[in-house]
């Protein structure tokens, strides 16, 4: 006979979505990266408690860094807890690398993470964004579109 907490499914890992990186950036390119965890990082990062939202990448002498990517620590882990906002390596070849880091340079250009996932081999992967900064009043546009939007749908399921 099972047990009554058995009939529960295993959720899986959920992507982690940094939703302000689309609202604030025209993304030109994207790139998918390996990142470098300790501890019990990737754990926290499977339950969803990370935060992709006042991140960003920097080159530094040749290497790609993650900054300010908030995980929240797991709870369950006893000794080695790793500070919440420290810099994260990320993985690429180096030409990928080299290529971002000439294309950053570009004036208006700036490397956002835009998701945080695990691929099919349980791997954590981040895709890196190389977008240019909108302005003020493409915000506005936006805005005022998704609002059309959103009032021709209600005003469509009403008349049924």
């Amino acid at each position: 006979m099972a047990k009554k907490g058995a009939d529960k499914k295993n959720e899986g890992p959920r992507s982690i979505l940094n939703r302000r990186a689309r609202f604030d950036y025209h993304i030109e390119d994207s790139y998918e990266a390996g990142i470098e965890l300790v501890g019990s990082e990737v754990k926290s990062i499977f339950l969803g408690r990370a935060n992709l939202t006042d991140a960003y990448c920097r080159v530094i002498k040749g290497q790609l860094f993650l900054l300010n990517l908030d995980v929240d620590p797991y709870e369950k882990a006893a000794a080695f807890l790793p500070e919440r906002r420290r810099d994260r390596r990320l993985l690429m070849h180096r030409k990928e690398i080299n290529l971002l880091e000439r294309k950053a340079m570009e004036k208006g250009f700036s490397l956002i993470p835009l998701k945080m996932y695990f691929n099919s081999r349980g791997k954590v992967k981040v895709e890196v964004g190389l977008g240019r900064g909108k302005a003020q009043y493409d915000k506005r546009e936006k805005i005022a579109k998704d609002d059309t939007r959103r009032e021709l749908e209600r005003v469509r399921s009403l008349k049924f």
